[in-house]
């Protein structure tokens, strides 16, 4: 992984502009693998972009109800052979507590978005090295599950046919489902496998738990995925094998980002020498050039 001796100044200069990661190569292909500091307009660009490409495609695959529905029916019996179809269980166990589920469902509709652009500011301000990377784990999760919202229409709980499940966000009256109420045609409502608040809140908290250094704030990432998997099965929005899906996407995005840079995102060097004007890296800061004193690149 580099050179692990330098004996001149501007040779260390030159081993830290070098790709950090096992796998890039020389040439225009490698300088795009290399990790480089981010651009918050690029950033912030290609965030809305992406998020907006995102939803155009999602609620652009076909509502194939009739489908999606006997999709929904198949998980429900194939989990009751699993001796895990407990959702209905849950659903009316928390809507009886009318404070509980109405906080759920805010936090269904709010925290999936907040929590995961809090950790890519975050990222972005005090892990700039490992932030391409793992924004590429992100974008490449929330891509293959387009190819599961085509291939796999699935009604989530709360729309099954005598399923008896509760949609608690028209019950209770609340804000945020965008498969209810007014919203609902702005959504499509049969996109329920994979369930990317389950991609997403196990990125968040993976992320967390991998680089936060306060141990309370690792707990919390820890139990984010956790709660957020309690609220998706509590507000019927989803079946615990949506779960599962959003976890294997999220698996997917990793190996992605890992086979582009040659190591997963939290192995790389935590910042990375600043742009220059022309947009590549320039001389690495001091702090960079101590921290390879010895010649041997930190982890």
């Amino acid at each position: 992984m580099g050179d692990t001796t330098v004996t001149t100044p501007g040779g260390r200069a030159e081993a830290v502009r070098r790709p950090v990661a096992a796998g890039p190569g020389p040439g225009p292909l490698g300088r795009f693998r290399t990790p480089r500091a981010p651009r918050l307009w690029f950033e912030i660009l290609l965030i809305a972009v992406s998020y907006w490409t995102y939803s155009l495609v999602r609620n652009a695959v076909p509502e194939q109800r009739g489908k999606a529905l006997r999709n929904a029916d198949w998980i429900w019996q194939a989990e009751h052979h699993l001796g895990i179809a407990v959702e209905r269980s849950v659903n009316h166990a928390v809507n009886s507590a009318s404070w509980l589920i109405v906080g759920m469902n805010y936090y269904y509709a709010t925290l999936h978005f907040v929590v995961t652009l809090g950790v890519l500011v975050w990222l972005y301000r005090s892990h700039p090295g490992r932030y391409a990377a793992t924004r590429l784990a992100l974008f490449a999760t929330t891509a293959v599950a387009l190819v599961g919202y085509y291939l796999y229409p699935l009604a989530p709980p709360r729309l099954m046919t005598g399923g008896h499940f509760i949609d608690t966000v028209l019950v209770h009256q609340t804000w945020g489902s965008m498969a209810s109420g007014d919203l609902k045609h702005m959504s499509n409502q049969y996109a329920a496998m994979p369930s990317m608040h389950i991609g997403w809140s196990l990125w968040c908290g993976v992320t967390i738990f991998a680089l936060a250094r306060v141990p309370w704030v690792r707990v919390l990432g820890a139990l984010y995925p956790v709660a957020t998997l309690v609220v998706i099965v509590a507000t019927a929005n989803h079946f615990w094998l949506d779960a599962v899906g959003g976890a294997l996407c999220l698996a997917f995005g990793f190996t992605v980002a890992r086979l582009w840079y040659g190591a997963l995102p939290y192995a790389l060097p935590r910042r990375v020498p600043a742009r220059n004007r022309d947009g590549d890296a320039g001389d690495p800061p001091p702090k960079a050039l101590s921290a390879t004193g010895t010649g041997r690149r930190a982890a």
